[in-house]
């Protein structure tokens, strides 16, 4: 693929993303949601993380992994109680990183 055909690319794809999100809004006066279309979007942002966390959390080596052994999963539970507990967004993404490098480091030393 020369340079021109990957700038192409790449101009074309970002083009066809702006379209994407600029039609719902552009519509949204002509064509009022309903209140059931409403309400079934509010879960969209929970269902997308929902989607790229848990297999972070339980397929870190693509096998399923539920065990004491997978710090992702135990780093990720504490974060799930931390978020819980506080409801501050930074707290529980700075525990769950710390928790995460502490268990890496200590499940690498174990035999």
């Amino acid at each position: 693929m020369s340079t021109t055909q990957l700038w192409l690319a790449v101009i074309g794809m970002g083009l066809i993303t702006y379209g994407i999100r600029l039609v719902p809004i552009a519509l949204q006066d002509r064509l009022p949601l309903t209140s059931r279309m409403r309400q079934a979007l509010r879960y969209v942002p929970v269902a997308v993380l929902t989607a790229i966390i848990v297999p972070e959390l339980l397929l870190p080596t693509g096998v399923l992994d539920v065990s004491l052994g997978n710090a992702r999963l135990l780093a990720g539970v504490l974060a799930i109680g931390v978020a819980w507990r506080t409801k501050n967004v930074l707290l529980t993404i700075g525990a769950g990183m710390v928790a995460l490098w502490l268990l890496q480091v200590v499940l690498a030393s174990l035999p």
